[in-house]
């Protein structure tokens, strides 16, 4: 083994072991200082975003649909030219991107936030 190779086995573990203590150890931190202040931790639940899953759920497939036609594209328009990693990473972040606006518009039409808020 290289030197480089070696200290994979060495420094994954030692960066997952500082991860998980890190978590842990603000997690605690942020209870005590809740404590400190005289509020109960118990009290005090993550707030539910009620629109996660559909902002997750057009992100993922606005990046699949992406690839299918990097793909799609890279083996048909694209056949004679190699070098089309570019194309992958370019249509996976259009649609992504294509995917999050249009949650942001279902958003906006669910929760009531319209065109105007100024009135003439």
């Amino acid at each position: 083994m290289d030197g480089p190779q070696i200290l994979i086995p060495i420094l994954v573990p030692i960066a997952f072991f500082l991860t998980v203590f890190g978590i842990i150890y603000l997690y605690k931190r942020e209870r005590m200082a809740m404590i400190e202040r005289g509020m109960d931790p118990r009290r005090y639940k993550p707030q539910s975003a009620p629109f996660q899953n559909l902002k997750w759920g057009l992100l993922l497939i606005g990046s699949g649909l992406g690839l299918l036609i990097a793909y799609i594209l890279d083996n048909t328009a694209f056949r004679d030219m190699h070098d089309n990693e570019a194309l992958y990473f370019a249509l996976i972040a259009i649609f992504g991107g294509a995917g999050l606006f249009v949650s942001y518009l279902i958003e906006r039409k669910e929760t009531g936030l319209n065109q105007n808020t100024s009135e003439e």
